[in-house]
């Protein structure tokens, strides 16, 4: 019996999974690359290799791979981190297939995949000083731009397919308005804004001309990059070894229209709770908010027979006890929240049940979890009687936020 049969009250079709192209309405800004050290400048280069120019120019398809004394600093320090670059071409076998699919889809060169290792070290949870999230590395603002949800479930800028193809869009447009690769990678890290500024001053557009006029970050992003790529495909000659991938190379994709609990689901398919929540880590609260009009995606490990019956209760049949209200996400730029002085004093009331209330219509009243209620109250079920008091922190019962879910 096939998954889709079996399962065919919970999951939908598998659909395009790309974030809407759409204009670039404002630039990533990030200049917080996480894995990238910043290198002082070097007045005179006299280590030239030649042979680290001819591996260059064999592995070289659209995205020019200059040699020169910044790509040299870069290839000494990554080809001297033999255990980070390990783990990297690990995480590759997983994390690129799904890179390269997005950035064909927008028809744009496959060596961009590279770029996270340079963005986050592929850590899909990472997160930048300044707020700046995913495996991409996207910012609130231009997340939201190309598509991006975040709300009180999920963080896409967390999703691996959903955040490739809002890069892959990223990076058609910056080309578009740039003409040039490695203009649209140093755009991708410091905005198209500082990119068009640079070309000016320098009166050119191209890259290793404009270089000084970019951000300190944004002068070494690029050679980074490059190097980078180049110490991946040219492990086997700096004695770096692949380490094995942390995720499942087997997996399915389905689609859910109600609530699942990813816990729940783990141990329905016999696997670790962070094994299946690392194949799915935008999802913010282990909860899988799939509804009819906007189903979600889980990816599992490939199931056998004997486990069907479990998987499927627990998609079809198991109750959350949860607030299934979904309230989108306000930005969350670390910079703006520096400038807030004092902690506001919270806030408590209490609230006398009356007949027929459950806790959830409780949580949902005061836009609150129901978890939060039980902690706040010292409960260790939903049972709750009319005349018990329930104590609420921080009480907004006039300051809902408007229900919206996006996929």
């Amino acid at each position: 019996m096939k998954i889709n049969v079996l399962f065919a009250s919970c999951i939908v079709a598998l659909t395009s999974f790309s974030a809407a192209a759409q204009q670039p309405q404002g630039s990533l800004n990030i200049m917080d690359t996480l894995a990238l050290p910043v290198l002082p400048e070097t007045p005179t280069f006299r280590n030239h290799n030649y042979v680290f120019k001819a591996r260059l120019d064999s592995i070289q398809k659209m995205v020019p791979l200059s040699y020169n004394e910044h790509v040299q600093k870069y290839i000494d320090v990554y080809s001297g981190r033999k255990e980070m670059m390990g783990k990297m071409i690990g995480l590759s076998e997983y994390y690129f297939p799904v890179f390269e699919k997005a950035l064909k889809f927008y028809n744009i060169p496959e060596e961009i995949k590279y770029l996270p290792v340079i963005e986050s070290a592929m850590n899909a949870h990472a997160v930048s000083r300044v707020g700046a999230t995913g495996l991409w590395q996207f910012m609130f603002a231009t997340a939201k731009d190309y598509g991006l949800n975040m709300d009180n479930f999920v963080d896409e800028r967390k999703d691996p397919i959903q955040a490739s193809y809002a890069a892959a869009a990223y990076f058609k447009d910056a080309y578009q308005e740039l003409g040039d690769w490695l203009l649209a990678i140093a755009a991708y890290n410091c905005g198209m804004g500082n990119v068009k500024r640079a070309i000016i001053k320098a009166d050119s557009h191209d890259f290793w001309e404009i270089r000084p006029y970019l951000p300190l970050e944004t002068r070494n992003y690029v050679p980074a990059f490059i190097a980078a790529l180049y110490v991946m495909k040219c492990s086997g000659q700096h004695q770096i070894k692949a380490q094995a991938s942390p995720f499942v190379k087997n997996t399915d994709t389905i689609h859910v229209n109600r609530f699942v609990s990813l816990p729940q689901l783990a141990t329905a398919l016999s696997i670790e709770e962070d094994a299946l929540c690392s194949l799915n880590p935008s999802y913010k609260k282990k909860i899988v908010n799939g509804t009819e009009l906007e189903p979600k995606r889980i990816v599992i490990p490939k199931v056998n027979m004997g486990q069907f019956a479990e998987i499927y209760e627990v998609l079809n049949n198991a109750e959350l006890d949860v607030n299934q209200n979904v309230y989108l996400a306000s930005n969350d730029d670390r910079r703006l929240k520096k400038k807030i002085t004092a902690k506001p004093t919270a806030a408590v009331s209490y609230h006398k049940v009356t007949p027929g209330q459950t806790l959830n219509a409780i949580a949902n009243k005061y836009n609150v979890e129901v978890q939060d209620l039980k902690v706040w109250n010292g409960l260790k079920s939903s049972s709750i009687v009319p005349g018990q008091k329930l104590k609420i922190h921080n009480p907004e019962p006039t300051k809902r936020k408007k229900s919206a879910i996006q996929g």
